[in-house]
């Protein structure tokens, strides 16, 4: 049965009512509604277009509501989806999945992004205890000799090493992991992606919204990013900086992976985006453009080791 649009509209209405002011609207009281069929996901996406949400993002999550409803037997406005299986991601842990690619620690912690293989040294050995080296070269030469230095330089520190883009470099250096992001995982044919799980490298992916954290759960990745969560200069970002509240929404979707929190975080900002769960915060500007690096890592870090510890 086809719902009347008014119906349609007043059930968006109520879902941005109970939602709206968590993303940054003005709160309304919203009202009971019942609905049947597809008019669920045409309210949802109506809804989440709203509250802000990028069209990509608010289609992921209006099939996710129409998913939470047909489960439920009924439309809640105000159960916002965070079940794996109504975005079609895989319900078990990645380690228990035979397509996953090997697992890394559930809280990684402090983890510094770094551009060369000077600076990853120094981080790892003041005690950060994850690192990437983002080396930006088109010289495939000068890029494996970055990445087999960052892998020299971190070795007997504790510390892991994760490469950014550079993953046959990472493979030929024996990095503990490689990092990718949206585009450069697209880029990947099925045999590539064969050969970079073979190899037992860990592999964390990027994400900026919902659609493309289900776009990476399809390849079992050891740990999920998720930002940029504040403004940042440092790149050009697919989308606007996502905030406290979505980083709160995506991890609670998220929690079967080792989540990462990237974007614009320093001191200051740190204990808030570490209240959302996530096991680890990305820093890039809070560490290279420290007056004192080495005290920056180890303050930084001991406020992230104290948030998850007792966890």
């Amino acid at each position: 049965m086809t719902e009347p649009l008014h119906d349609i509209e007043r059930m968006a209405q109520t879902i941005v009512a109970a939602h709206g002011a968590r993303f940054g609207l003005a709160d309304t009281t919203a009202a009971p509604v019942s609905a049947d069929g597809g008019a669920v996901c045409r309210a949802a996406r109506a809804a989440c277009l709203q509250l802000g949400f990028i069209e990509i993002d608010a289609q992921c999550l209006a099939d996710a509501w129409q998913a939470q409803s047909d489960r439920l037997g009924r439309f809640d406005a105000t159960l916002w989806p965070s079940v794996p299986a109504d975005f079609g991601m895989q319900a078990m842990a990645p380690a228990e999945r035979p397509d996953a690619f090997p697992p890394c620690p559930r809280q990684l912690r402090l983890y510094a992004v770094l551009p060369d293989a000077q600076w990853t040294g120094r981080c790892a050995r003041a005690g950060v205890p994850t690192v990437q080296l983002r080396f930006k070269s088109d010289d495939a030469a000068a890029i494996a000799r970055e990445v087999r230095a960052a892998v020299d330089a971190v070795r007997g520190t504790g510390a892991l090493l994760f490469i950014n883009d550079h993953w046959r470099a990472a493979i030929d250096a024996g990095a503990y992991g490689v990092h990718l992001g949206q585009e450069d995982l697209d880029a990947l044919t099925p045999a590539e992606l064969s050969q970079l799980r073979a190899a037992g490298l860990r592999l964390g992916i990027s994400t900026h919204g919902y659609a493309e954290m289900v776009r990476a759960d399809a390849v079992g990745p050891s740990y999920l990013a998720m930002g940029a969560v504040f403004p940042t200069t440092l790149k050009r970002m697919p989308t606007a900086p996502q905030g406290l509240a979505r980083l709160d929404a995506y991890a609670r979707l998220t929690r079967a992976y080792p989540q990462v929190a990237i974007g614009g975080i320093d001191a200051e900002r740190l204990p808030a985006v570490l209240a959302t769960g996530v096991g680890s915060v990305a820093v890039v500007r809070a560490i290279v453009a420290a007056q004192d690096p080495e005290a920056a890592c180890r303050q930084l870090g001991a406020v992230v080791d104290a948030a998850i510890g007792g966890r």
